[in-house]
């Protein structure tokens, strides 16, 4: 079965959290704080596999969970970092994050790997807080949670041309002519039900590879017919081939099938009308043929090749040709640096700490990634932790603002499911 899509969530793995212990042997004096920090979460990392050729293993699992960090020890024991899970992905899969938008990988490249939701970091224990005013710290850290996202997993084939066409045109025809692929070939409609490649050799032994899209149709671009579902394998590729049934046999004209392939390339991504492209004039073995490529002729400016797929006829002048082409057009990256958003830059992009509002009741709300992941892993079992908790919401500026939104003392603040009073 061929899955070119599917929507998944990951979540990758949270820190251990740290250890709070102190050294208590009975020759050792004032031993002092001998907690462990907790071991990072496991990453979530897509790894290509060229062996793949379909989203398959990825369509049954609703979400991907990495593994957590160990919590640390006494006697500093740290715990073990988890081991990265990797996922493996074809070759030309493109991941993008739901919530953001942001295309979080391309991965276009033999054994690329990228991260895709990074690992908590394991929290401190507490001797990783032992400092000179505060000899025997009494608290230590929670690991921090691991990122969750939901992720849109698409293949979009590493083709240097595209056919593309009505249904029965003869795209299939012409790539197991060309190429030793063995697509599906019959006298119905929507035979191609799933990308078809082939590696094509030129007459002097140059390569390169040629897809067979499934046959478009009018509406493609909005979803008729089998809809734009393999629309987006023709981004990648390099040269367009309009292949059009010049003798009419399907009783539609020529020309109209030309504009209306072109209508749903544009309406799809604009991109794609500005890519090299050429007609293959198929079934000029049939009668009407010539006639119709007189007239065609007229109204096109592309370059046109008159071949049959049936009798083999045309068809090397058209790889030659392609070949030719080929090397005078450079492999440009699908996506360019604005569009990939950079994991680190994702994960530290500058935004602001926290946000307060006040709620219909009078509860003031703190939001904000940097505040909550505080909160996350502060252990409130005890009294220095809580200290060390509200001393760094202050020195976020936290009480100023509240103060400045008119904040009286006594009002509930909430972050997350947490409550406390404001105190002046």
């Amino acid at each position: 079965m061929f899955v070119d899509e599917v929507e998944i969530k990951v979540e990758a793995g949270n820190g251990g959290d740290g250890c709070t212990a102190f050294r208590r042997e009975k020759y050792v004096e004032m031993g002092g704080p001998y907690g462990g920090n907790g071991g990072h979460g496991s990453d979530i990392i897509f790894k290509v596999d060229e062996g793949l050729h379909t989203l398959l293993d990825l369509r049954y699992q609703k979400t991907i969970k990495g593994k957590n960090g160990e919590n640390g020890r006494g006697k500093n024991q740290h715990g073990k970092g988890a081991e990265p899970l990797i996922v493996k992905v074809p070759l030309g899969t493109v991941v993008t994050d739901l919530e953001t938008g942001f295309v979080l990988a391309d991965l276009s490249h033999k054994d690329q790997e990228e991260v895709i939701a990074k690992g908590g970091r394991g929290g401190r224990g507490n001797t990783a807080f032992k400092t000179q005013s505060n000899t025997a710290p009494d608290y230590s850290e929670k690991g921090e949670e691991g990122e969750h996202k939901t992720l849109k997993v698409e293949v979009k084939m590493l083709a240097d041309v595209g056919l593309v066409g009505l249904p029965s045109v003869g795209k299939s025809t012409i790539i197991s002519c060309v190429s030793k692929s063995k697509p599906k070939i019959a006298a119905y409609h929507f035979t191609t039900l799933s990308p078809n490649l082939g590696v094509v050799k030129s007459s002097d032994g140059r390569s390169f590879v040629m897809a067979d899209l499934p046959g478009l149709i009018e509406g493609a671009s909005q979803g008729d017919g089998l809809g734009d579902k393999f629309l987006r394998h023709i981004e990648r590729t390099r040269v367009i081939a309009h292949v059009i049934d010049m003798a009419g046999s399907e009783m539609r004209d020529p020309y109209e099938d030309y504009l209306v392939i072109n209508k749903e390339l544009e309406a799809f991504n604009d991109k794609l009308i500005k890519k090299p492209m050429i007609v293959i004039a198929n079934k000029m073995d049939l009668d009407g043929a010539k006639e119709n490529l007189e007239d065609f002729k007229k109204k096109v400016d592309c370059k046109i090749f008159e071949v049959s797929a049936a009798t083999n006829t045309g068809l090397q002048v058209v790889v030659d040709y392609l070949a030719d082409l080929l090397d005078t057009i450079p492999s440009n990256p699908l996506y360019d640096e604005s569009q990939i958003e950079s994991h680190v830059l994702y994960k530290f992009k500058k935004e602001e700490p926290f946000t307060i509002t006040k709620e219909e009741d009078g509860l003031w709300a703190i939001t904000g990634k940097e505040v909550e992941r505080i909160f996350k892993m502060t252990k409130f079992t005890s009294d220095e932790a809580v200290y060390r908790f509200a001393k760094k919401l202050r020195k976020m500026g936290i009480d100023d603002k509240l103060r400045e939104m008119g904040a009286q003392e006594g009002d509930q603040v909430r972050i997350l499911d947490f409550y406390f009073d404001f105190k002046d």
